[in-house]
């Protein structure tokens, strides 16, 4: 099984409807039958159409049990639940977004936001900052795929109070790295009581690869990812949620550039990270995320000297599993059976009260928001690769909110939370809209002759 990112150039869409609608039909018709879409974003729009980076894992008959589910399955919300307010916090993978594109350095927003919230969704990009992980006690550990699933209707997710988490490993040629792996997972059960059954280490491994495409995101190829799914195929029963520490492998230089760029740089390695845990995810409906091992020994010892900070928690850790460890422990359960997400405790995507994402991002969690009329605050500060503008897209009237600064959007959050219309606490306010329409005129003569039969 292979997994490789394609680039797709969509043209725009004719008329009204769904752009999900619109994406689906032309995706299905250029993959083949033995092909099978896992992640999409949206790199550039505007009136000539969609330069798309699509996600795809090929060939399908190797995998040991089904494929992954549909990507553009959507199933509209028919209301909104009140109960409670929920916020989702995205900030993709490998964009070089700079709040949340290196390590863990999202932190601070979700710990932000989850204090203007009753729940926080958010996934392991947002987070994982190696051996560090402050996921507010609020908030829900959930991989990209779930999220994306959860705001199309698709699935459901349900809390925990633990998850049964294996370990999956490349056989490393250093036995020294493979026992740092071991010892970060016994670390984990000793401190959070982490249950984790099993460490399996695959021999011969899986095959990741990082790569730049050409927008200047991070995506990656994988190879041989059968074992991979061999493995979790053969203890299916014996875990909730799925750790993964494999080799990633990069070309030479690239950490050295990586650390001495200011934060300038991509991370090179979270692109192939997201394509794997998504479609990991997809395959077993179940919890997933990524650490990757160090390469050598000789990178072991390598030291960068006083690095950017956002870069911090990379340069002090050995292993970079701790935090994965950490969110999986009690990621929400994911639900697919419709009987059973209608359920009382389900989170659907009637619950989600809003989207926050950095300005530009387009995707289809976007797109599923903006279908189901959830409201998308857009931050400007957390600049991006990414080249969409979102004032363009058929939002609803006041489902769109454009702000500067993260602390703004927690504004705009309460706001809508208080039933109060942002643009009313502003200055100037709008004119108040008048219309006059003519209230007279001839009655459709069906009409009256039913109304003369009625009397």
């Amino acid at each position: 099984m292979l997994l490789y990112e394609r680039q797709l150039d969509i043209p725009p869409m004719a008329g009204d409807g769904s752009l999900i609608g619109h994406f689906n039909r032309f995706v299905a018709n250029e993959l083949s039958i033995n092909e099978a879409p896992v992640r999409l974003a949206v790199t550039k729009s505007g009136p000539d159409g969609y330069e798309c980076e699509l996600g795809v894992l090929a060939d399908l008959r190797d995998c040991p049990c089904a494929g992954p589910a549909r990507l553009f399955d959507f199933m509209r919300r028919e209301t909104e639940n009140i109960e409670q307010f929920n916020a989702v916090l995205l900030v993709p993978t490998g964009i070089g977004a700079v709040i949340g594109g290196h390590a863990g350095d999202a932190n601070p927003v979700a710990r932000l936001l989850a204090s203007a919230c009753d729940t926080l969704v958010t996934h392991p990009n947002v987070v994982n900052a190696s051996d560090i992980n402050e996921l507010p006690d609020n908030a829900l550990y959930v991989e990209g795929s779930t999220i994306c699933q959860l705001l199309m209707g698709a699935v459901a997710i349900e809390k925990v109070r633990s998850n049964r988490v294996i370990l999956v490993i490349d056989h490393h040629r250093d036995e020294a790295i493979t026992e740092l792996v071991v010892n970060s997972a016994s670390a984990a059960r000793a401190t959070l009581g982490l249950d984790c059954p099993r460490v399996v280490c695959m021999d011969p491994p899986i095959r990741m690869q990082a790569e730049l495409s050409p927008s200047g995101s991070a995506v990656g190829r994988v190879e041989h990812l059968e074992r991979l799914c061999r493995t979790l195929s053969k203890h299916r029963g014996e875990f909730d949620a799925i750790a993964l520490a494999t080799l990633i492998e990069v070309d030479d230089g690239v950490h050295n550039a990586y650390f001495q760029s200011n934060g300038e740089m991509v991370n090179p390695w979270g692109g192939a990270e997201a394509m794997l845990t998504h479609t990991i995810s997809m395959i077993y409906d179940a919890p997933s995320a990524h650490a990757p091992m160090m390469e050598s020994l000789e990178m072991l010892r390598t030291t960068f000297g006083i690095v950017d900070p956002r870069m911090a928690a990379e340069a002090v850790s050995r292993c970079f599993l701790h935090c994965v460890l950490k969110g999986l422990h009690r990621s929400p359960r994911i639900i697919v059976d419709p009987p059973i997400m209608s359920r009382p405790g389900m989170l659907t995507a009637a619950d989600i009260s809003c989207l926050v994402i950095p300005d530009g991002c387009l995707g289809l969690p976007t797109l599923a928001a903006m279908e189901q009329g959830i409201p998308v605050i857009a931050v400007r500060e957390n600049k991006n690769c990414m080249r969409n503008d979102l004032e363009l897209l058929p939002f609803e009237s006041d489902k769109l909110f454009v702000v500067d600064s993260y602390l703004e959007a927690v504004g705009v959050m309460t706001a809508l939370q208080a039933g109060v219309a942002p643009s009313a606490v502003r200055r100037p306010l709008t004119t108040t809209v008048v219309t006059r329409e003519q209230t007279e005129g001839r009655v459709d003569s069906s009409m009256e002759l039913e109304d003369t039969a009625s009397r």
